[in-house]
């Protein structure tokens, strides 16, 4: 069910992020009005100058009226300085702070969230859609402001200047607003839908980027040449459909103001020549017509501007609004400050929301001591690395339970739980950073000392030191300028760096050579007494040096003991043994 907040409109929903600035709001309206003000009174000025300059043919008069209009034009730009400094500084901090807003509440979602949407369209929100809302805020906001002011303005001067030609002016106002209601909703539709293909665009140019090794080893550059040529084109031609309304909306906006100026202009021009106003007042009145109608239409414009940037926020605000299924209890339950590391899984079962008909664990019982070590060995799609994500509290179990020194982590904080876990994956995440960055990622107040050492007990300061810069290189994206056993032994000394209760390995050693295994296989070795140690293992050197296997197939625990009594007892653990084992 929609609720009214949700049904308000994004630009609304996005002023949360500019109330905390009253003082630079109040600034900011405060130069808007005095440079509309000083815009209105130079018309006077116009007036004065035709009937006691020009007509007159005084020139003390028309010198006087030259000098008042010269230090209203600097007036002018004193105002004009203000309001753009604190407009665009509106603009920038308003954006930086949704920016910050909006990262902040994605590293927070559950990891589901990323497999379900496109992580190419969430930089775009993040990126193009608050730079448009920026563009919003920091100029258009103050264009319409300005303009409403010098058309409330104007208006009232008209009325002053001559009633019976302002009526003129005000019968078409009516017409002019109608233009905006109907095409200002269609702007906005398409506006929603011109970003999302947008966003579909980036997607596109990311993954490409990121896969560029596959698609030129498979020679796939022109499919994804007439690809990417089909997002742009889609995207064209939605954006094409945006830029076609607003040009109507604007053109009939226009036609019907400058319909009624001119009708004004021959009303004006008869009262002239009749003796009925002078030719200063109508001067003056034609200059705040202009001046209305000119504000009419940017106003229409940035209406239009108006529309693209609440379909912009719109889709921010989607991302503020997305909930995590992983969330603090309440009331936490808080771990010892000691923590063992004894874990027990009691029938747990857990199904992906995008394969509900498939339980990825299935009524799993395990019971894992504090300090001892388990290697997990099934087929894939076992369950095995969904096992390590529950454990890490990525997912929350469909059913059962899993305690931690017999209390159920969904009970826990889950920062406070993975503060004692440390995760080696196959495939370790680098960052754009330096070596020291990488591995101080596992510690980030570790010392530079502190951060070797652990490159020494996983063996990997022998390569660092072999860098262009050693422990500064530039590693580049994800690590891209290292080897795949190198990217291991760095994850593998982030680990090591935390110094965790928990580890979860899964089959760290798998990216290193027969040299580098033995020596990282020793550094876990060194690593894993007193710890809780759980291994995904596809090696016979892994599962031989544990303390119990266990044999996953399907989601289901089918067997579990040591290496010898598998291989007897259990088929399936003796045909993988023969299958991957051996071939290592």
């Amino acid at each position: 069910m929609t609720t009214p907040s949700q049904r308000s409109s994004p630009l609304l929903q996005a002023l949360q992020f500019v109330r905390p600035y009253t003082r630079q709001i109040a600034l900011a309206l405060l130069a808007l009005v005095f440079t509309a003000a000083i815009t209105l009174g130079l018309v006077q000025y116009v007036r004065i100058i035709v009937d006691s300059g020009f007509v007159a043919g005084s020139s003390q008069s028309l010198r006087t009226a030259v000098i008042g209009f010269v230090v209203v034009a600097v007036l002018q730009a004193f105002g004009t300085f203000a309001r753009f400094y604190w407009v665009s500084w509106l603009g920038e901090r308003v954006t930086a702070d949704i920016r910050k807003a909006v990262f902040d509440h994605l590293l927070n979602l559950h990891p589901g969230y990323f497999e379900e949407n496109i992580s190419g369209e969430i930089q775009s929100r993040i990126t193009t859609d608050t730079t448009l809302l920026q563009t919003v805020i920091g100029s258009s906001a103050s264009i319409a402001l300005r303009n409403l002011l010098l058309l409330i303005g104007g208006v009232i001067f008209l009325f002053i200047t001559n009633p019976r030609l302002t009526s003129v002016v005000l019968i078409c106002i009516p017409l002019v607003i109608g233009p905006i209601v109907l095409f200002g909703r269609r702007v906005r539709k398409l506006s929603r839908h011109t970003q999302d293909e947008i966003a579909g665009v980036g997607a596109y140019v990311g993954e490409s980027i990121q896969q560029i090794k596959t698609v030129q080893a498979y020679n796939h550059q022109s499919a994804d040449r007439q690809r990417f040529a089909e997002h742009v084109e889609k995207a064209f031609s939605v954006a094409l459909s945006q830029v076609r309304a607003r040009s109507i909306m604007i053109a009939l906006v226009m036609t019907l103001v400058f319909a009624a100026l001119a009708a004004m202009i021959w009303v004006g021009g008869q009262d002239v020549i009749s003796g009925r106003m002078s030719a200063g007042e109508l001067t003056a009145f034609v200059v705040y017509a202009v001046m209305v109608a000119s504000a009419v239409g940017a106003i229409s414009q940035v209406i239009g501007d108006l529309q693209r940037a609440a379909g912009a926020t719109e889709r921010l605000m989607e991302l503020l609004k997305a909930q995590s299924r992983i969330s603090t209890p309440d009331p936490v339950i808080a771990l010892p400050a000691d923590v063992r590391g004894d874990l027990s899984i009691n029938n747990l079962s857990f199904v992906y929301s995008t394969r509900p008909e498939h339980a990825a664990i299935d009524a799993l019982n395990l019971q894992i001591a504090a300090g001892s070590s388990l290697a997990l060995v099934g087929p894939s799609g076992a369950g095995k690395s969904t096992l390590f994500d529950l454990l890490l509290r990525f997912y929350d179990p469909t059913h059962g339970e899993i305690l931690l020194d017999g209390i159920n982590i969904k009970s826990v904080d889950p920062l406070d739980l993975r503060a004692h876990i440390a995760l080696v994956s196959q495939q370790p995440a680098m960052f754009t950073g330096t070596v020291m960055d990488n591995i101080r990622y596992g510690r980030p107040d570790a010392s530079d000392e502190e951060i070797k050492a652990a490159a020494q007990a996983a063996f990997a300061t022998e390569f660092i030191e072999r860098l262009p810069d050693t422990w500064h290189s530039f590693l580049g994206e994800a690590g891209i300028r290292l080897s795949g056993g190198q990217k291991q032994r760095l994850a593998i000394a982030r680990a090591i760096l935390k110094d965790p209760r928990i580890l979860l390995l899964d089959e760290a050693t798998s990216a290193l050579d027969a040299e580098s295994e033995q020596k990282v296989q020793q550094a876990i070795e060194k690593l894993m007494p007193g710890r809780t140690t759980i291994i995904i293992a596809h090696r016979l050197a892994t599962v031989r040096n544990v303390d119990r296997i266990a044999v996953m197939d399907n989601g289901k625990l089918v067997a579990h003991g040591t290496h010898d009594e598998l291989m007897a007892g259990s088929a399936l653990y003796a045909r993988l043994a023969n299958l991957q084992f051996s071939a290592h």
